[in-house]
């Protein structure tokens, strides 16, 4: 992603924390977009810029922004990070010509809005799949599990700060772990990520993340 233009779809954590991957990697600019007015405060405390999806055509909008020549308009790669056909459906809108969807997302109910007699078509766009736990084989020697930890604590030396005081929303004992996963399940509680401590844990940052080791 170094030099280009990159779009994230979907701001929670596994949105955000793509997005500061690819400040990380040297992205030239990032947006990200997410309907949640919460989730786009927490992307701005990031340092992120952010568009509203449900805004008036918003991929318009996006590509007013990045113009690369006449009739060459929008993000280089969009990160789709959020399971909802009609989120691909947008990334799909919101890339140049001959620009890439990397597609985090899965859709167990299918993905009837995504037109691909649109922009997938008329502009020669290209959809990669971002398996879950797996490197797909054509980068797996320049992307292995060596390489993939250092990048993480990487991120975290730069960012567990950040990360700590604005992704992790919930603290709470691991004895509450059934009455809180039920009210999540249930729609009764929402959460940009929750953490279940251990036996006398009581805070996320005693874990270390983003500090000096102690002596």
């Amino acid at each position: 992603v170094r030099g280009r233009r990159v779009a994230v779809t979907g701001a929670g954590v596994v949105g955000l924390l793509t997005a500061l991957f690819a400040r990380q990697h040297g992205a030239a600019s990032i947006v990200v977009l997410d309907p949640t007015p919460s989730r786009r405060e927490v992307a701005h405390r990031l340092g992120l810029d952010v568009l509203d999806p449900g805004a008036a055509d918003v991929a318009l909008a996006l590509k007013a922004r990045w113009r690369h020549g006449p009739l060459d308009r929008g993000a280089d790669v969009v990160f789709q990070c959020r399971g909802r056909p009609d989120a691909l459906a947008l990334a799909l809108r919101l890339l140049r010509p001959q620009g890439t969807v990397v597609d985090l997302a899965f859709y167990p109910g299918g993905s009837a809005e995504v037109r691909l007699g649109e922009e997938f078509h008329h502009n020669g766009l290209t959809v990669r799949c971002a398996q879950i736990g797996r490197v797909p084989r054509g980068l797996a020697h320049l992307w292995d599990r060596e390489r993939l930890s250092t990048e993480t604590l990487v991120l975290l030396q730069e960012h567990g700060r950040n990360i700590i005081d604005h992704l992790v929303s919930d603290v709470v004992p691991f004895s509450d772990a059934p009455a809180v996963l039920t009210e999540l399940a249930g729609g009764h509680r929402h959460a940009m990520q929750l953490v279940f401590t251990a036996t006398g844990v009581h805070r996320a940052e005693e874990s270390g993340v983003g500090s000096s080791p102690r002596p």
